[in-house]
């Protein structure tokens, strides 16, 4: 294959990645007329038209999209290969991609970049914050971080923490004013902090368990938030009770400012894990990610 073929081919990936000769363009660091120019070149060649143009976004054909799908992964190697080249430095070095949700990007993945920061100059640490359930090969991500609940089956997954537990809290002005409820239906009188679902749209459901019923509300008030951090203050101001992360909550709980009720209905489950596609090979810095992420219970966990 010609060195030209090689960089058509390049240009088609970034611009089929990117739906957009604008975006492709400056992630190759070249101008947009040139891509333009590079994938009429190609289409010319290959007699088949691979990407339909409109004024606002740019989308494969059903060509483009076989020819997607039959060089990626090749293209896909090449970048490990030469990603594994780095175990020949010093430190590793690269790019790794993570996405998460705001709760375990706080408690878990900062606090471990954080660690390798000072270690691994040569690492970069590129970490989007959404709460939704994110595609990582269609988006491009190394890896993401989920709940063991929420885990497809064709990903290597990787505990990274404890099992975890929800809890309703309020405060004390709040119970000053309001009978703590007794049961989870107790909570359809209760003013509620509502927080909304990034993937799904709709409201989180509480979910609670005893003695093997389950038992799901849809609770309602005054409020409804999509960050946990609105929730928790909402909560601490007393205007209503909210529906959170024991480990989010242990500061307030701890100190007084929140209390916990309903404790007998909120049952442990799996916590966060790392996920990757099984057929990625690691590189080494994404390696080095993986290892500090790792859960190792201690004897407190027990």
């Amino acid at each position: 294959m010609s060195r030209d073929s090689i960089n058509d081919l390049t240009v088609f990936l970034a611009v089929a990645r990117e739906q957009s000769f604008t975006r492709a363009a400056a992630k190759l660091g070249v101008s947009p007329s040139a891509l333009s120019h590079s994938m009429r070149l190609l289409e010319e060649r290959l007699g088949v038209r691979l990407l339909t143009r409109t004024t606002r976004r740019v989308s494969v054909t059903d060509a483009g999209e076989r020819l997607l799908h039959s060089i990626e992964p090749h293209f896909d190697g090449i970048d490990t290969a030469l990603a594994a080249l780095t175990e020949l430095r010093d430190k590793p070095a690269g790019t790794v991609r993570i996405t998460a949700g705001e709760h375990p990007t706080t408690s878990i993945l900062w606090p471990a970049i954080e660690r390798l920061l000072p270690e691994y100059p040569d690492i970069k640490f590129e970490i989007t914050v959404d709460g939704a359930l994110t595609d990582i090969v269609a988006e491009r991500y190394d890896a993401g971080i989920r709940l063991g609940e929420q885990l497809n089956g064709d990903m290597i997954a990787v505990r990274i923490g404890p099992e975890m537990r929800m809890v309703v809290v309020g405060s004390p002005d709040y119970f000053a004013r309001h009978p703590k409820p007794s049961t989870p239906q107790d909570l359809t009188a209760h003013a509620c902090i509502n927080i909304r679902l990034p993937t799904y749209g709709g409201y989180l459901v509480w979910e609670f368990e005893k003695d093997g019923r389950e038992v799901r509300v849809r609770v309602d008030g005054p409020l409804a938030f999509n960050t946990t951090q609105m929730v928790m203050r909402a909560a601490l101001g007393g205007v209503g009770l909210a529906y959170l992360f024991e480990d989010h909550a242990r500061d307030e709980i701890e100190s007084g400012r929140l209390a916990t009720v309903l404790d007998d209905w909120n049952p442990l489950f799996d916590g966060y894990f790392l996920y990757y596609p099984s057929r990625r090979q690691m590189s080494p810095a994404f390696s080095v990610l993986v290892d500090a992420l790792r859960y190792r219970p201690s004897r407190s966990d027990h």
